[in-house]
C-alpha cells in the first residue's frame, strides 16, 4: 500500500456527504480537504430540505463561501412538489441529480418518498436529462421489516426501477450487504453502488456499544462488511466513494442533554475519508479478508475518484495528495461555539495527508 514516501494519488471525490447548515456547516465544510478530498456530492435533507432549484444555488453559495476549493455538486430531495418541469430546470440550472429517502427511515426523511410509482414522471424526466437518482436503499420499519434487513427489504424496488427506466443512472447509497453488491452488478452500466469508510469497519456488535458507530443503514454482519471491502479493491466501475459522513452534535450522539432521547442516526467521517479507506484495507489484510496485492494505487485511485467521477461525469481537475504512514492521531472532536462533533475513531492512529505543491 505505500512506498517509503508513502503514494501519490489524485485527489479524492467524495460522492455523498452532509454538510448541515448554521453552525455544525461552519465546523465541517473546512475539514473537508484535510480528508484528501476536492469534490463532493452535496445530500439535500436539511431542515427544511432542499426541493427547489433556488435552494440548492443558495446552499452551494454559502458552502463556496466557507471552501472555495472545493466542488459542491448539488441535489433535490425527490418531494411531492417534485415534477418533470422542476427536473428540467435542475439540468438547466447544473444540478447534478436527486436523491430519495423512503419517509422516515433516516434523517430529515419525514417528507420522504411513500410510493415510488407517483414519480414515475419524474424519473422518466430524469432519464431523458441525464440527472442521477440516487437511493436510500432501505424499506421504513414495519411488520417483518426491521433495520436489519431494510436494505434486502428495498432491492426489488431498485431492480424494478432499474427494468422501468434502464437508461436511468441510478445509485443505490452506502450499501452495507453482500446482497447489495450482488445486486447492484446484476443490473446494467447504468446502476452503481457507494461504499463508505466505516462500514469498512463496523459489524452491528459496535454499533451495539458505541453511540457513534451508529448510522442508517446499520452495520451489518461480518460477511457483509467482507464483500464491501472485496468490492472496494475488485476494480469493479460499480462501486466508489460515498462517505455519508453525518456530523451531528455530541450531546445529540449521547442522547440529549439528560441523555434519554435516540441517538442520532449518523457517522461523522469528513476529516479522514482517504486516510480511514486506508486504515481500513489495512486492516483487512490483517484479518486475511483481503490480500495485500490486491491493494495497489489504481485500485486506491479508481475507488476514492475515478470511477466515481466516471459514473458522475465530471471532471476531477490535477490536484493530488501524498498519503502515508506516520503517527497522527485522529482527533477527539471539531468545534464550532459550544457545538461539539465527534469523529468516527477518534483517538487512534491514522495515516497522513498532504496536499502536493
Amino acid at each position: 500500500m505505500e512506498n517509503s514516501r508513502g503514494l501519490d494519488l489524485p485527489a479524492s471525490s467524495d460522492f455523498h456527504v452532509h454538510l448541515r447548515d448554521d453552525e455544525i456547516m461552519r465546523a465541517v465544510v473546512p475539514t473537508i480537504r484535510l480528508g484528501g478530498v476536492n469534490m463532493v456530492y452535496v445530500m439535500p435533507n436539511l431542515t427544511p430540505p432542499i426541493t427547489t432549484v433556488q435552494q440548492a444555488i443558495s446552499y452551494r453559495a454559502r458552502l463556496q463561501a466557507i471552501e472555495p476549493k472545493v466542488t459542491f455538486l448539488m441535489s433535490l430531495y425527490l418531494h411531492s412538489e417534485t415534477s418533470p418541469k422542476s427536473i428540467k430546470d435542475a439540468k438547466a440550472a447544473g444540478i447534478t441529480g436527486v436523491k430519495s429517502y423512503p419517509a422516515g427511515v433516516t434523517t430529515n426523511s419525514d417528507s420522504g418518498v411513500v410510493n415510488y410509482e407517483d414519480f414515475y414522471p419524474v424519473f422518466a424526466e430524469m432519464e431523458k436529462e441525464g440527472l442521477i437518482l440516487n437511493l436510500h436503499g432501505e424499506c421504513p420499519s414495519s411488520g417483518e421489516v426491521s433495520m436489519m434487513n431494510a436494505e434486502q427489504s428495498f432491492l426489488p424496488t431498485l431492480m424494478e426501477l432499474h427494468h422501468r427506466f434502464p437508461n436511468l443512472r441510478i445509485v443505490l447509497e452506502h450499501c452495507t450487504t453482500a446482497e447489495a453488491i450482488e445486486h447492484v452488478k446484476a443490473c446494467g452500466p447504468t446502476v452503481a453502488g457507494t461504499i463508505t469508510p466505516h462500514h469498512l469497519f463496523l459489524t452491528i456488535e459496535d454499533v451495539l456499544t458505541d453511540p457513534f458507530c451508529f448510522c442508517k443503514p446499520v452495520a451489518k454482519f461480518k460477511k457483509d462488511r467482507t464483500a464491501l471491502l472485496k468490492a472496494v479493491v475488485s476494480n469493479d466501475p460499480k462501486f466508489f466513494l460515498g462517505s455519508d459522513s453525518a456530523p451531528h452534535p455530541a450531546i445529540a450522539k449521547r442522547g440529549g442533554p439528560d441523555g434519554k432521547s435516540k441517538t442520532a442516526a449518523g457517522v461523522f467521517t469528513q476529516p479522514y475519508v482517504t486516510q480511514l479507506v486506508f486504515d481500513a484495507l489495512d486492516e483487512a489484510v490483517g484479518r486475511g479478508e483481503i490480500r495485500r496485492e490486491s491493494v495497489t494505487a489504481e485500485i486506491l485511485s479508481s475507488f476514492l475518484g475515478e470511477f466515481g467521477r466516471q459514473f458522475y461525469q465530471v471532471e476531477g481537475g490535477d490536484e493530488r495528495v501524498s498519503v502515508r504512514r506516520e503517527s497522527e492521531m485522529i482527533c477527539d472532536h471539531i468545534s464550532s461555539g459550544a457545538m461539539e462533533v465527534v469523529p468516527f475513531r477518534r483517538g487512534l492512529k491514522t495515516w497522513t495527508v498532504d496536499w502536493i505543491k
